[in-house]
């Protein structure tokens, strides 16, 4: 909803001034209301104007994934045909359509869940011979198209080299970093079934954290594999098992059969702090604070110094991102996910920005794009502003189904005439 400030509205006690008759004075105002009126109905019935768009063609099933100036389109075998999957690569400029580049046959079968390009390299991470099947990445040359090596894991990022976890039937047996071009493995660790943990940096992975049952904890540098430190955690203690997480400069073990989680140092593993919460499901970052949340829904925010609880809210399930001292935050009811902005130091709600379904993206540089259905079938698109806490229209589509990602200002989305639409958002 649009928001028009008219001034300050007065409750003065004084005496009713005598009435007057309408006039030509009297027409400002009416004009005045009759502006109001029709930007009120602007904001919340008439269309944004349309964007310029491209279609690009695709098949049933295939997935789309913007990185970079570039669009991947990975198109998956046709049932009963002679052709198997295809990456169809093009270049995402300023203006007017994209150029396909160039399109490549993949081997193997399978749906392709992610997506990354490292030094000249793409490479397509997705399970193989079905959705629970062992997962596997492959990679194809990003300028030529022409596919290489393939290995059993998941590739995730670390700089300008790739870390791919070796997933075996008792879970992630091996940890190794390979060179995007050839595939090549660089160095490997064996890791426990259970207790692996990687921190992430501005360009990755950049810490590899080993914790097993029996507390003999290592760190490792992702970019070497060399042992920054190794320290048992829990001497004299038997094994038992624990979840970990690294988070910032903070090792965390979360035990549920005490309800406790402990902080350590993670350059040195020493203990800063043991608070007692129960069900803890998981951990991240939010600005200044930790954020753990709740199995059962809900969350707490820590101090990462001590600990100590700063403030709790049972409605929300996740923070989105941090700007200015405000968090987006999410929750989730019949309708689906709905999204606020509240003050970090306190958890105040500051705004309701409803119910919306956000585009995918990996950049968290990049705005955050939510969609919804309107009454008259187009899609609205709004970013999601943290700071002014409104949801900022920025178009309303017609003929799309979903399914929409973005990167920068560009955002892609499944078509009803099937392929995807390409749209450049202010």
């Amino acid at each position: 909803m649009t928001v028009i400030d008219l001034g300050e509205l007065r409750d003065d006690s004084g005496p009713e001034p005598a009435p007057r008759r309408a006039g030509r004075a009297a027409a400002p105002y009416r004009s005045l209301a009759v502006l109001v009126a029709a930007l009120l109905t602007a904001a919340g019935g008439a269309p944004a104007p349309e964007r310029p768009w491209a279609a690009v063609p695709a098949g049933p099933g295939a997935e789309a994934f913007l990185t970079g100036d570039r669009l991947y389109v990975v198109e998956p075998a046709v049932p009963g045909g002679n052709e198997g999957r295809q990456l169809v690569a093009y270049r995402v400029p300023e203006t007017g359509p994209p150029p396909e580049l160039w399109r490549t046959s993949l081997p193997g079968d399978g749906a392709v869940v992610g997506l990354l390009e490292r030094a000249g390299t793409v490479l397509l991470i997705g399970p193989v011979g079905g959705d629970s099947g062992p997962y596997r990445t492959s990679a194809v040359d990003a300028g030529t198209g022409r596919p290489g090596w393939q290995q059993a894991g998941v590739a995730v990022p670390a700089g300008d080299v790739v870390l791919i976890e070796s997933l075996g039937q008792e879970g992630v047996t091996a940890i190794r970093r390979v060179d995007p071009p050839t595939g090549r493995t660089l160095w490997s660790v064996p890791t426990p079934q259970e207790g692996l943990s990687l921190n992430a940096g501005p360009d990755g992975i950049d810490r590899i954290v080993l914790a097993p049952a029996s507390g003999d904890v290592e760190v490792r540098d992702a970019a070497s594999g060399a042992r920054l430190v190794a320290r048992n955690i829990r001497p004299g203690e038997l094994p038992t098992w624990q979840r970990t997480q690294v988070v910032g400069d903070l090792l965390l073990v979360i035990r549920n059969g005490d309800g406790t989680i402990t902080g350590y140092d993670l350059d040195r593993l020493d203990r800063r702090w043991t608070a007692r919460l129960s069900l803890v499901g998981y951990v991240d970052r939010c600005g200044l604070l930790l954020c753990a949340y709740r199995q059962t829904g809900g969350m707490w925010a820590l101090d990462p110094a001590t600990g100590a609880t700063r403030w709790t809210d049972p409605r929300w399930q996740a923070v989105l991102r941090e700007v200015g001292g405000r968090l987006l935050v999410s929750s989730a009811d019949a309708v689906g996910a709905r999204y606020a902005v509240v003050e970090a130091a306190t958890g105040r709600l500051l705004a309701d920005l409803g119910a919306w379904e956000l585009a995918g993206g990996d950049d968290p540089a990049d705005p955050l794009i939510g969609v919804r259905r309107r009454g008259d079938g187009r899609l609205l698109v709004a970013e999601l502003d943290v700071p002014t806490g409104r949801a900022q229209v920025r178009d309303a589509l017609p003929d799309v189904l979903g399914n929409c990602r973005t990167r920068g200002h560009v955002l892609i989305c499944r078509r009803v005439a099937g392929g995807f639409g390409l749209w450049r958002l202010p």
